[in-house]
């Protein structure tokens, strides 16, 4: 699940960067049937310009890629240079290194002009960043998003009812915040919040914890 905060000496980058090339062995094989029924929401069309929150190894990156097609153009941002390592020789691999560019970033403070993608996508990302700091990185995706535009968001989801499952990681995560980063987290509250329309939302299972996949639109 790779994080986008940025600042100096910090451990969630250390991590990333140190996992970077083993992380689909370890993350992959429970994460990619959400992280791929997102990208099938987001329904990126040929010659849209697309973002990418936290490209992690690049899965995502690529198969937006070939959506858009050469007319087309992806950008992702991350934490770490390890996952950029690794997702550019996988954009090498598919063919799709023209058509997208990744780079490090911080989505809290995105370089991007105003209005400037069709279309963005996050996922198992949102839940990486401190309470006070998911605000700013929809704010920041609302802001670069084109009247109308459609951002789908893959994340571990915070239940009305919590199951013990859950209630176990979201206490690893308070006890041990290195090992376990990310806890789940209401989805649709915080989409709503940052002024966004949730057009579709669907739900998945995870080591029984719940995964919220929703497609929603710039208000």
């Amino acid at each position: 699940m790779p994080s986008t905060l940025h600042q100096p000496a910090n451990p969630t980058k250390a991590f990333y960067d140190r996992i970077s090339r083993v992380y689909d062995l370890i993350s992959d094989s429970s994460e990619h049937k959400a992280r791929e029924r997102g990208v099938e929401l987001l329904a990126a069309a040929p010659g849209e310009r697309v973002l990418v929150v936290g490209f992690g190894t690049g899965h995502a990156a690529a198969a937006l890629g070939h959506a858009v097609g050469p007319g087309g153009k992806v950008f992702g941002i991350d934490i770490s240079e390890g996952m950029l390592e690794v997702a550019r020789k996988r954009l090498s691999d598919e063919g799709v290194a023209n058509v997208v560019e990744l780079s490090i970033g911080d989505a809290r403070q995105l370089t991007f002009s105003d209005q400037t993608f069709d279309a963005a996508f996050i996922s198992f990302t949102l839940e990486l960043f401190d309470n006070a700091d998911i605000p700013r990185v929809l704010g920041q995706i609302h802001r670069v998003l084109r009247p109308g535009g459609r951002l789908a968001v893959v994340s571990m989801s915070k239940e009305p009812h919590e199951t013990l499952m859950t209630d176990l990681y979201v206490w690893m995560h308070r006890h041990f915040p290195h090992f376990v980063d990310c806890r789940p987290i209401p989805v649709v509250e915080h989409l709503a919040q940052a002024n966004f329309q949730v057009e579709r939302l669907e739900k998945q299972s995870i080591w029984g914890l719940p995964v919220a996949i929703a497609l929603a639109r710039r208000g």
